[in-house]
């Protein structure tokens, strides 16, 4: 994501692709990359010193991309970390609510969940038999996986198209482990009693 790009400031858009999807979408490819994401972006440990570094880390990382977004970062439903950046709105921090309650409630990325039942030939606004007020299955909100645990909070943002919020997510998630010392050898194994 360069800097100067012009985004769609809503989390509503229709899915966009993303380059593992390309022009047709292949659902399989995208589930097992977004699986995989799960299964490397893994925590030692995670505190609230953790969450506000990182919460602090994803915000200098959009203030330098010029992204109009809302970060949070949550444990145990405890919101330990939340800031907006210019160009958000109230809307913005109730898509992160909604797309928290469903990894909350699923254990899995916001983004994942919402591919899954595109998969399989529905969507998860009309087939889920939750409430739309307060479940969202758009992309850019991430479980906080702790090794050996499981998940135990939430990171994300929400502003851009939904595969653009994921994408930065995971981006930036991926630069944060490895910075604080936490990056592991991913092991599927270990990633907690999720399913």
């Amino acid at each position: 994501m360069a800097t100067g790009t012009t985004f769609v400031p809503m989390d509503a858009t229709a899915p966009t692709p993303t380059p593992a999807q390309g022009t047709g979408t292949d659902f399989s490819q995208l589930i097992t990359e977004l699986e995989q994401q799960e299964a490397r972006l893994v925590f030692r440990r995670f505190d609230n010193d953790t969450a506000l570094r990182l919460g602090a880390h994803l915000l200098e990382a959009a203030r330098h991309q010029r992204l109009p977004v809302v970060v949070s970062v949550r444990r145990n439903g405890q919101r330990l970390f939340h800031a907006a950046l210019a160009g958000t709105s109230a809307d913005n921090d109730a898509w992160i609510d909604r797309k928290s309650a469903v990894v909350d409630r699923y254990g899995h990325s916001s983004y994942l969940v919402g591919t899954r039942f595109r998969a399989g030939g529905s969507d998860f606004d009309s087939s889920s038999r939750l409430d739309r007020d307060r479940f969202a299955a758009h992309g850019g909100v991430f479980p906080v996986i702790v090794k050996g645990v499981g998940t135990v909070g939430t990171v994300g943002v929400s502003g851009l198209p939904q595969a653009e919020d994921h994408a930065f997510v995971v981006e930036q998630l991926e630069v944060f482990l490895r910075q604080d010392g936490q990056e592991m050898p991913p092991d599927p194994q270990d990633r907690g009693s999720q399913d």
